[in-house]
């Protein structure tokens, strides 16, 4: 029987971490992607192994001066409704974000020039507060190579997505207001900030990232851009609520 290559073998073991709420104590080095390609086929090898599609993407950046921007595909089956519950077992040592995503009001398919950042930006059809689940695979995260954490999903547990209203260009991105709420206590009162500035101008990486491998970014897509309120870790279950002040709210509770 031949055995599974380095990168089929570490797909196979976060798989197998994420089915069993578990995290993976060995990383040998072979299991490190070579690069940023290798790191998004092994997003991709995931997805497969889930058998599950694409449910959207996170994308984000450290940077509010156009500094380098990476992402993660987002399984549809790891998607859910606002006011849902989870079972804190399947996301060992979550952590939780509130972020803002889009959704855009056209398909962008692959072609040969990129698409440019006025043609993407004014496709921005629809958006809504969310809230990431983070839980890495990996016990010695954020002690790993980051392109092993790339390729694990960015380290994506669960995506809990509020209700969208029409796109307000004019929505104060940079500041918004907002609470996040946690079993009753404020996690992060008042205002919030996201790393990359305006999320709004990760949009275009993405279109262009996707359709470059040849595939289509299409409008049901959720794309989540970022905390806004940095990483808070959870211990015990609870319900978490959160606002960004003109959008719906959302919540989700961890039992």
């Amino acid at each position: 029987m031949n055995q599974p290559s380095p990168p089929a073998k570490i797909a196979e073991l976060i798989v197998d971490a994420m089915r069993d709420g578990r995290k993976i104590t060995e990383i040998r080095p072979e299991y490190v992607p070579a690069d940023a390609a290798g790191a998004y086929a092994l997003q991709r090898d995931i997805l497969r192994l889930r058998d599950t599609t694409v449910g959207g993407w996170k994308v984000g950046s450290k940077s509010t001066q156009g500094g380098p921007i990476n992402g993660s595909l987002l399984p549809e089956d790891g998607l859910f409704a606002s006011g849902s519950q989870v079972e804190m077992i399947d996301y060992p040592h979550p952590i939780l974000e509130l972020e803002i995503a889009f959704r855009l009001n056209r398909e962008f398919t692959p072609r040969p020039e990129p698409y440019s950042d006025d043609e993407v930006l004014s496709s921005i059809g629809s958006m809504g507060a969310t809230i990431e689940i983070v839980s890495s695979r990996f016990i010695a995260w954020p002690s790993i190579d980051p392109l092993l954490a790339l390729g694990d999903l960015l380290n994506h547990g669960a995506l809990i997505v509020g209700d969208f209203v029409p796109y307000d260009p004019e929505f104060p991105f940079l500041e918004p207001a907002l609470s996040f709420v946690y079993a009753g206590e404020d996690i992060v009162p008042g205002d919030g900030a996201n790393p990359a500035g305006d999320p709004r101008r990760l949009l275009p990486w993405l279109v262009n990232h996707h359709t470059q491998q040849g595939l289509s970014v299409t409008p049901e897509w959720v794309i989540t851009t970022g905390s806004y309120t940095g990483m808070h870790p959870i211990k015990a279950p609870g319900l978490a609520e959160g606002e960004i002040r003109g959008l719906p709210p959302v919540s989700v509770e961890l039992i």
